[in-house]
């Protein structure tokens, strides 16, 4: 059985599982204050050009996006999000339970528009009974989105300028950054990424790690007492060293980008291989994930060989299929796979 349905199926790189096993009998401390979270701290920071930059180490994406969004919100606001974005429909209402509206824009293929926010800023503030009603308390995006698609420097830029002109910090969730950072056509750079939004997290669960995604506050943001608020929200692992030895791993010689773009070459080829097979792609991306319009005896003669994601009926006999390769997805497999179709 070939499995494409996402991108942490796979453990973690060689690399990652070699100095866990080297380290592991050195007695360090914990929660984070260990050697190797400062190292991969300063080398986050390189990467980023923002040396004063304030990195943490979370658990999970889950984790991660109701730590950052419930502490960078007022109590009495919301998070802006996408319709179809992570927070606002596979989070399980994990936002919500820390008391949090998610406030949803038009998805324009995944993203929203500064236009869209801006418009809806301006209606809110004009509504007269606006104080009795949940503020926009801070915008979140994904990148890439829940479809592989990608912001561009000057998309972000706008909806950042926006965000700012309404008092609001911008989220970006960065669970598959590094698909992003690499992929084909793109303009948008870590550098950008750091100067352009107030918080951003790199994944490491999806980009080669056994779990963990690194939190970057880039504007001397950080939320007042942020560890204890990491602890409240069960995102903060005891033996913190464990995080910091991954992403340490990740940004030593460009191991993050090397690996990530793996995944965006197999994806390539599985694209082209269905578009000269005849098959027809619902979102076009550069990215790791593919989104296929598949009949039901498509499905039917591959399901036996071929795991992939399902994601929405497309019509009344086509359903959207999602392909998505991974760090660790092999020439081999996306060979047979291709042979396939």
């Amino acid at each position: 059985m070939l499995d494409f349905t996402s991108d942490y199926t796979e453990g973690a790189h060689p690399q990652i599982l070699k100095r866990m096993a080297e380290t592991n009998m050195e007695q360090l401390p914990g929660y984070g204050s260990d050697k190797y979270c400062d190292s991969a701290k300063a080398k986050i920071r390189e990467a980023c050009a923002c040396p004063d930059a304030d990195v943490w180490f979370l658990v999970g994406g889950t984790q991660t996006n109701q730590t950052v969004i419930d502490t960078i919100t007022p109590p009495y606001a919301g998070v802006v999000a996408a319709t179809n974005g992570h927070v606002n429909v596979h989070e399980a209402g994990a936002v919500e339970s820390t008391g949090h509206k998610v406030l949803t824009l038009p998805s324009h293929e995944g993203k929203i528009d500064a236009a869209d926010l801006e418009q809806y800023c301006k209606d809110f503030y004009a509504d007269g009974n606006y104080t009795h009603m949940v503020f926009p308390g801070c915008v979140y995006v994904s990148h890439p989105t829940e479809y592989g698609t990608m912001y561009t420097k000057a998309e972000l830029t706008a909806i950042a300028d926006v965000a700012h002109q309404y008092d609001m910090q911008l989220f970006l969730d960065g669970a598959r950054l590094g698909y992003g950072l690499t992929a084909e056509g793109t303009d948008l750079t870590l550098e950008d990424i750091a100067r352009i939004t107030d918080v951003f997290y790199i994944g490491g669960t999806k980009v080669g790690a056994l779990f963990g995604e690194a939190v970057v506050f880039t504007k001397n943001n950080t939320p007042k007492h942020f560890l204890t608020q990491i602890k409240q929200h069960g995102a903060l692992l005891a033996k913190g060293w464990l995080l910091g030895l991954q992403f340490d791993t990740l940004f030593t010689d460009g191991l993050y980008t090397k690996i990530a773009k793996n995944a965006n070459v197999m994806a390539d080829q599985i694209r082209t291989a269905l578009k000269t097979k005849g098959y027809q792609l619902v979102y076009e991306n550069t990215t790791n994930q593919i989104f296929v319009a598949m009949d039901q005896p498509t499905i039917d003669r591959l399901s036996p060989q071929v795991a992939m994601g399902f994601l929405e009926k497309y019509d009344d006999t086509h359903t959207v299929m999602r392909i998505c390769t991974s760090w660790a997805t092999t020439q081999e497999h996306t060979d047979q796979l291709i042979a396939l179709l």
